[in-house]
Formats: C-alpha cells, structure tokens, sequence
C-alpha cells in the first residue's frame, strides 16, 4: 500500500499537472491509453525524480514526464538534490523514475562509499543509460595545477558531501594513488566552489556537468582557465574499476581552452524500483524509444547526442544494480544482448 506521504505527492503532482496542462492549453482528444500487454496507461502514475532545476536532470526528467503524459499516463517531474535524494525516495516509494549517476547508485546498491552504513538499496534497478557526466576538474593559470599530482597540499572543493560530485572525486583520487589527506580538501556544491576559486579562496574544485558549464564558463570570462586532464595510467584503473566510468574529452571550444582535455565521465543512469511490474517498464521503454525520443534528445545538449537506442546499454552491462527484467525483455525484443 502506498505511504500517506507518497499519497499526498501523488495528489499534489496531479493538481500540478492539471495546472500545468491547462495553463498551456491542452486541447484535442484524450490520449491513446493502451500500453505493451495490455498496460492502462490511464490508470499507472509516475513521478520521475529528477534534479535541482539548474542543472541537465531537471529538463531531462520533466521530458520524460511529458512524453509518458502524451502517452496517456498520469505524470509528474520532481526537483530533488540528484542522485543521493533520487535512490532514496525511490526506495521509501516516494518516486517511480529517477535519474542518477551510475557509480552511485552502485554504491547505494551495496551500501559503500558514500552509503555505507546505510541499508542497501537493493530494491534498485536500471532501466537504461542516458548521457555521460564529464569530470571537470577547474583551477586557474595562476595556481600553478598542471597535473592531478599538482593538487598535493592546495585547497580543493571535492563537492557537497556524498553528492555524485563527491563520488567521482573520490574515486579519481584512487585511481591517482592518493587520498583527501593529501589535499586540504572542501566540500563545497560545485556552483559556490568555482565562485570561491575567483575569490582567491580555493585552488581547484571538482565538476561533474555536461561540457559548457554555466559556472566554469562565467570563471572563464574573467580568469585564465585551467582544466586538470584525468589521463594514463590513472584513467586506466578508473575505468577498469567498472563500467560506469568511460574515457571522454572536454572539447576545446566548451570554454575556449585551446586543446581538448583527457578526463573520465560517468554515465547518469533512469532507475526505477524492482517493483514496477515488467509490462509497465517494457511499455515505458516503447514510448521513450518511439515517439518520445525525439522531445527527450532536444530537452538539454548533454542529451542531444547521447540517449538513442544503440546507446541504451553504455556503462550498465555488467554494473553492479541489475537491468529491470522489464527492461531486459524489451531490449531482447529489439535484439540487443544485455549479458
């Protein structure tokens, strides 16, 4: 049975989208409401977890809300603070979709790293892969931070604790040999961390985002830019640590830097409960693949090139947070391998 807290978002979000749906004028008929086996799209309601609204997760999320709502199901997108608050609403059943960085959500799966102590979430599952998140590492000329190694007793912002920020740069510090007790380390949200580098208050600062960062961009246009490059033998132990981490580049012209810049990105994730029954996850797939791909691909540039069919699977084969066996039977049915 639904929680009262779950019952009352349900009821708020339906208000919202009706709000929503007449402040835009929603006018013709009714949408078709037959799903994959039969699913009544009138009668399923999702919420989809999505992001702080500054960020890609937020008109990602709200694109997938949409697309199910022209569907015919019964929608809603939430603002949350991403992936640590999305797995755990979606555990306490306080959301249906949620978007999410990989390493995380394997890490909230076995309850290490940042979760540890907490219980496992294992009621997790994948649904399919979305975009890769690069991990920027920002300084500036004047520092002197060429290399990781640089960073070695200067004051870097590694993210809000145990956000997919904190995550990465943990991991990237182990994949270098070292620790945060090689740095004087902060842990400051990226946005605030980059304001305090053209304060002169720190050094560097870790940033997990879509190339053309808002905050590296404005950095940019008043400091001479440097961005670290996660390369070598490092990047190699990084992205042999699991598959949610892949090699990528910073391109050039993101900031005007002259050279693209070597650096692992891990791929965000849509995550659904184990418990939405397999017709709805196949049904859901249907429409993300079909007539909503289109909307979702033009909802943010980190997306544009990434969330396609022959993509579906990047960096979640073999993770540890297993594929929806929904999931699993659609993409068999599309001939695509999922071992």
């Amino acid at each position: 049975m639904p929680s009262k807290s779950r019952s009352l978002l349900i009821g708020l979000s339906l208000l919202a989208a009706a709000v929503a749906l007449t402040g835009c004028g929603f006018k013709g008929p009714p949408p078709r409401a037959e799903g994959f086996g039969g699913v009544d799209r009138s009668r399923v309601f999702v919420t989809v977890l999505t992001g702080p609204t500054s960020g890609a997760y937020y008109p990602v999320g709200g694109a997938f809300a949409t697309v199910l709502g022209e569907a015919g199901y019964k929608t809603a997108a939430t603002a949350t603070g991403a992936t640590a608050e999305n797995v755990k609403a979606l555990m306490a059943r306080d959301g249906d979709l949620a978007i999410a960085m990989a390493d995380s959500a394997v890490q909230a799966y076995n309850a290490t790293d940042a979760f540890e102590g907490q219980d496992r979430a294992d009621g997790l599952r994948v649904m399919m892969s979305l975009w890769p998140s690069l991990c920027q590492i920002v300084t500036t000329a004047d520092t002197g931070i060429k290399a990781f190694e640089d960073l070695r007793g200067k004051r870097v912002s590694v993210g809000a604790p145990n956000t997919g920020v904190e995550v990465n740069a943990r991991a990237i510090f182990a994949a270098h040999g070292m620790t945060y007790d090689d740095a004087k380390v902060g842990y400051l949200d990226f946005g605030l961390a980059v304001d305090q580098i053209a304060r002169g208050n720190l050094d560097a600062a870790f940033v997990t985002s879509a190339a053309g960062n808002a905050s590296i961009e404005n950095l940019g246009a008043n400091r001479d830019l440097t961005l670290v490059p996660v390369e070598g033998e490092a990047l190699k132990r990084l992205t042999a640590d699991g598959p949610h981490y892949v090699e990528a580049r910073i391109p050039a012209e993101a900031y005007g830097i002259g050279q693209d810049v070597t650096t692992a990105a891990v791929m965000n994730v849509l995550l659904v409960s184990k418990d939405l029954p397999d017709a709805v996850v196949r049904d859901m797939l249907g429409v993300f693949y079909g007539d909503g791909l289109r909307q979702i691909a033009d909802s943010h540039d980190a997306v544009r090139e990434s969330v396609a069919l022959e993509t579906a699977l990047r960096g979640i084969v073999g993770i540890d947070v297993p594929l929806h066996p929904g999931a699993k039977a659609f993409y068999a049915s599309r001939g695509m391998s999922t071992e």
